[in-house]
């Protein structure tokens, strides 16, 4: 079996525990013990906790191109299709809103800030493939950097949202992608109002600590 596949059946096993124990290494080790992995858990995350969360977040960004790209998404505007495709993200990971919620935790420690805004970047950019952008001049990073801010914001939304169906959750992403993600001039548009920089995503990771710890 490939490494690939083992964290996955790890990651599998681990879920149903996080809301109560947490993304911890003992929390992991019961995980792989279930697994049968017991002794290739070290080598498949050797950073303990931190390799979990950053397993758990690429899993939900394959998961979502797999999806995506098993429906008819060729008719759809550029914008449709890349609020399909953070819709069916967030849809995926419903079932385990309270592993994001304290992976997000674990992430929002200053050590982790690093880590927590790669993964966040490789998030937008499976949802602009998802999308089928295949954009590679300036837009490419500023059509990445925009939707970091939009996913962000929608994902914190999400977390605390009880709405039916997450209704009020799409409603929200909505109206983000309205306001801010004119796609035909987001080059243009992330310049102008940032003068030429570009947002770090880093802002999500410590709103999300803020959240986290009540503040």
């Amino acid at each position: 079996m490939e490494d690939a596949a083992k964290k996955d059946a790890i990651l599998a096993a681990l879920l149903p525990d996080v809301p109560f124990d947490g993304w911890t290494r003992a929390a992991l080790r019961a995980a792989a013990h279930r697994a049968g992995f017991d002794d290739e858990v070290d080598e498949l995350f050797p950073g303990g906790a931190r390799d979990a969360v950053a397993w758990f977040s690429r899993w939900a960004d394959r998961l979502t191109l797999e999806t995506v790209a098993a429906q008819p998404i060729e008719d759809k505007k550029l914008s449709e299709r890349i609020s399909l495709a953070m819709r069916t993200r967030l849809k995926l990971l419903t079932p385990h809103r309270e592993a994001v919620r304290r992976g997000l935790a674990l992430l929002a420690f200053p050590t982790n800030l690093g880590l927590g805004a790669r993964l966040l970047y490789d998030t937008v950019d499976a949802l602009w493939l998802a999308a089928g952008d295949a954009a590679s001049d300036f837009s490419f990073y500023t059509k990445r950097a925009l939707l970091a801010g939009i996913y962000g914001a929608t994902t914190l939304y999400w977390l605390d949202d009880t709405s039916p169906e997450g209704e009020a959750t799409e409603k929200f992403l909505e109206r983000r992608l309205a306001n801010v993600l004119a796609l035909p001039r987001v080059g243009q548009r992330v310049r102008a109002r940032l003068g030429g920089a570009l947002p770090d995503p880093r802002r999500f990771v410590r709103a999300a600590r803020r959240r986290m710890s009540g503040a």
